[in-house]
């Protein structure tokens, strides 16, 4: 998971560098922060949660196995090709059911297609996959072979993301390329609901859900989300969708809404939550400084992330928990950076009280309690005064 992290940063270079040669404008400042925002994110939980996963494939394979399968060649084609049947309906569902679109929505919120939009994965759309997936271990697929064939799964999609492939001849009738995928993010009204499939297109051509890529796509929402906010970007579909419900009569009302089709879904209930959920108070930067800011933010968040994730085994759980919020904090402060927010100085108190904690918890003396504690107290005092230079700072006069 560790070595996932400079893996990933260094295609994501490589695209950026490739497409400046090639003088293809396809990376944006503030999308592609956002978007990998999302997926330091992603990793960051991972950390929580996939020994988790595993133990649940094998529990299910222990005690409710039908077959006991062995790591043959035969079997292991057989489960790559059950991987991504599962992984297609689990995909087609999650465009076709308003409640698992909630989950995986922010995969498509972004407006640029490139490997930054790759990362775009949600612990929510983790925890369904694996409810999906379950069949496997009962099938009798044990939890190693189970969890091998997943890591390569999961590898494989980042790499369809760009625009910078074309097509690929003859892999174009069996294998997903960055063509097919390019439609599938597509917002072009021909290209909505098409090419499900992860690794092989073959499951699109059988269920007929298969577009070939003939026009350039438009890539998003239907209807933009226009918010770079970390939690809106996970939360506003679910928000949505709650609203709406909840403005339903009887349980066979709000049950046809949340088991609905998105397309059939009310588009003014966003208008509506926004204007509860999302704050207007911004400012106008007169500098370019928030930018430099933020990308410092996240090169530090990713420096984190990475030495946290190769040292899990020596950090104990308070100082994981610790550092996992410090992260959190900051991927939603470069957020409501992004968008220019007032109170993004409330996220830095936040963000310097954990570590404050975190000190406190490494080297737990009575005269650290003391320093740390007129520190707080003595910020709290020039609160207003910090957060007008603070604001100052970062945006300008």
């Amino acid at each position: 998971m560790a070595l996932a992290v400079p893996f990933f940063l260094f295609f994501i270079g490589l695209e950026y560098y490739m497409s400046k040669r090639l003088g293809k404008p396809v990376f944006k400042f503030t999308s592609s922060i956002v978007n990998m925002n999302i997926g330091v994110a992603e990793r960051l939980i991972d950390m929580f949660t996939a020994g988790a996963f595993f133990f649940f494939y094998d529990y299910l394979h222990k005690h409710y196995a039908i077959f006991d399968i062995k790591g043959s060649l035969l079997m292991w084609i057989a489960l790559i090709l059950s991987t991504d049947l599962i992984w297609y309906w689990y995909h087609r569902f999650g465009h076709e059911i308003n409640l698992f679109w909630g989950f995986h929505v922010v995969h498509h919120t972004s407006e640029e297609f490139n490997y930054t939009a790759g990362t775009r994965i949600t612990i929510f759309q983790a925890v369904v996959r694996t409810l999906f997936w379950s069949v496997l271990p009962i099938i009798g697929f044990p939890a190693p072979m189970i969890t091998t064939m997943l890591i390569v799964h999961g590898l494989y999609p980042f790499f369809t993301h760009t625009q910078l492939i074309g097509k690929l001849g003859i892999l174009e009738y069996i294998m997903v390329t960055p063509s097919h995928h390019r439609v599938h993010h597509a917002s072009n009204e021909q290209y909505l609901d098409k090419n499900f499939g992860d690794m092989f297109i073959i499951w699109d051509k059988l269920f007929g859900t298969f577009a070939e890529e003939k026009e350039e796509p438009s890539y998003g929402l239907t209807k933009p989300l226009e918010s770079h906010s970390f939690m809106w970007q996970h939360f506003h579909y679910l928000v949505e969708l709650w609203y709406v419900v909840k403005q339903k009569e009887g349980i066979r009302a709000k049950l046809a809404v949340i088991f609905g089709k998105p397309a059939d879904f009310d588009p003014n209930a966003r208008d509506v939550v926004e204007s509860w959920f999302l704050s207007k108070n911004r400012v106008r930067a007169r500098t370019q400084k928030f930018r430099w800011y933020v990308v410092g933010q996240f090169s530090v968040t990713v420096f984190v992330l990475f030495f946290l994730l190769l040292f899990e085994h020596h950090i104990d759980i308070v100082l994981q928990s610790l550092t996992g919020v410090f992260v959190i904090i900051t991927l939603i402060n470069c957020g409501a950076i992004l968008e220019q927010r007032r109170w993004v100085f409330y996220m830095e108190f936040a963000r310097g009280c954990v570590l404050l904690l975190a000190t406190l918890y490494y080297f737990p003396y009575p005269t650290t309690f003391v320093l740390l504690s007129g520190m707080v107290f003595g910020s709290l005092i020039y609160f207003s005064t910090l957060q007008r230079q603070y604001l100052n700072t970062i945006y300008g006069r």
